[in-house]
């Protein structure tokens, strides 16, 4: 049996997830290198995203490569049933999750407090038993 016939439903969706994930971190680096271009629109979902960003000046275009690239990592990763893909979700996830709680706590950005239940849940996924099986018979493959 391949590793693609029994890897669990739920890592193809995370894969998934971090490849949207992938793409969202360039599409914003383009945006923020050519500020006024077609992309421009997108930040009408989140004009205060788009300010902090601004207010970041280039460090935001590295912060968000630096993103993007983790997340085609964890994707790769995740995708291929191998070990150093699990463990960079499962650190993609944790960072989010502090992120969400240091963000709802200090009222920085309140709306954070929704990611905090959904990346709970990712990780108590990922530390399934179910999963971390199959990830560590992947190793011996």
């Amino acid at each position: 049996m391949t590793a693609s016939q029994s890897r669990p439903a739920g890592i193809t969706i995370l894969s998934v997830f971090f490849s949207i994930g992938a793409v969202i971190g360039v599409v914003t680096c383009i945006s923020l290198l050519f500020p006024g271009s077609i992309l421009e629109p997108m930040w009408r979902l989140n004009p205060r995203a788009h300010e902090n960003f601004m207010q970041m000046g280039h460090w935001a275009v590295t912060l968000m490569m630096i993103v993007g690239t983790a997340c085609a990592i964890a994707s790769i990763g995740l995708w291929r049933s191998a070990r150093w893909g699990y463990w960079t979700a499962i650190a993609l996830i944790t960072i989010n999750l502090i992120g969400d709680t240091v963000n709802a706590v200090l009222g920085t950005e309140p709306k954070a407090a929704i990611g905090i239940p959904i990346a709970a849940a990712i990780l108590a996924f990922l530390f399934s038993k179910r999963v971390r099986s199959y990830f560590a018979k992947q190793s011996l493959t």
